[in-house]
């Protein structure tokens, strides 16, 4: 196995939660290798989540992927691209499509020309929701040769971001990598999604709602354990391969809320059932065994309570981060019914 160890990447999103847990990786654990981030600063983007690690070995771009004429001027010189940079969230498509359009199938098709047009390495940031779900009860799991069925905007539009990518490495050789990952959870995520909207709505004394039945099934990957697969896929990974991430942490979403409220000091039952969304998947699962089998990565945060205290503490000790957003993400979702 050939080792790629890049020495100049770009990580757009690199201000997002994910992106930004991946940057805190590599400086944690790979001093030697220069990142700059690319980040529009949507909503969903924070430089706050950065703004300590910019220095000489992180720096800072503000600018959209969508732009051709910056990709030119920032892509030459490094080495790898990591793309994290979406829009992601699912009752955002609903409400309207067109950014998920323009940041997931644009932005991509945008850098993987840049990647070919100056042989940079690639790796693709995706999302175990192109595989569309599962039943409740089929023993099964998504594995790499699960045939693509996205059920809503957002999952559509990055099952169609995934194939150009395919069509890249097939007719012009891009050196790409695609993973597919399962529901992140962790610091720094924003409040719009389900753990963190739990945590700081119990934080603020508003009750919890939760969609449907509780019912549906998410499999739960600590944020720093996403960052380390990408990270392995990045340097020990096949060219034109996709490796799916996933750490086994099967739960439904009543058991992950009344397990923040019993955390918290919160009766279990002290939350609200709201109308369940349009076209709800039941069920994700993932099988990383060919990441872990060729690749030899493995998960470290397999204990989900510890992870889920960790992860509540840190929205006790951080209300600056999140109190600014918390006021117009609620606005949103009552608007939206939710």
């Amino acid at each position: 196995m050939e080792l790629f160890m890049p020495k100049n990447i770009i990580v757009t999103g690199g201000c997002g939660f994910i992106g930004s847990n991946f940057v805190h990786y590599i400086v944690k654990n790979h001093p030697e290798t220069h990142v700059t981030v690319l980040d529009k600063l949507t909503y969903a983007g924070n430089l706050e989540n950065i703004r300590p690690l910019l220095g000489d070995q992180v720096e800072f771009v503000h600018g959209d992927i969508c732009d051709a004429a910056l990709l030119d001027e920032i892509v030459p010189g490094h080495d790898a691209i990591v793309h994290y940079a979406a829009e992601s969230h699912n009752d955002n498509s609903i409400a309207d499509p067109e950014p998920f359009l323009k940041t997931n199938v644009e932005g991509t098709f945008r850098l993987i020309e840049a990647a070919r047009k100056y042989d940079v390495r690639y790796h693709h940031v995706s999302t175990d929701e192109v595989y569309g779900d599962l039943a409740l009860d089929d023993p099964n799991k998504f594995t790499e040769e699960t045939p693509y069925h996205p059920s809503s905007p957002y999952s559509s539009t990055k099952a169609s971001s995934d194939m150009l990518v395919r069509a890249w490495f097939r007719t012009y050789g891009l050196r790409m990598t695609i993973s597919n990952c399962s529901n992140n959870y962790g610091p720094y995520q924003h409040v719009e999604k389900f753990i963190p909207r739990q945590i700081t709505n119990i934080i603020e004394g508003i009750r919890p709602k939760l969609y449907g039945n509780g019912k549906n099934v998410r499999d739960w990957i600590h944020t720093e354990d996403h960052s380390s697969a990408v990270w392995t896929i990045l340097t020990r990974g096949k060219i034109g391969e996709t490796y799916l991430i996933g750490a086994n942490g099967e739960r439904n979403n009543l058991t992950v809320l009344q397990d923040i409220l019993r955390v918290m000091g919160q009766p279990e039952d002290a939350f609200d059932w709201v109308k369940d969304r349009p076209g709800h998947d039941r069920r994700y699962a993932i099988d990383s065994t060919k990441l872990q089998t060729e690749l030899g990565w493995r998960p470290t945060h397999t204990d989900f309570e510890s992870g889920l205290r960790q992860t509540i503490q840190w929205y006790v000790d951080n209300p600056q981060w999140w109190e600014p957003a918390k006021a117009a993400t609620e606005a949103r979702y009552k608007a939206q019914g939710q």
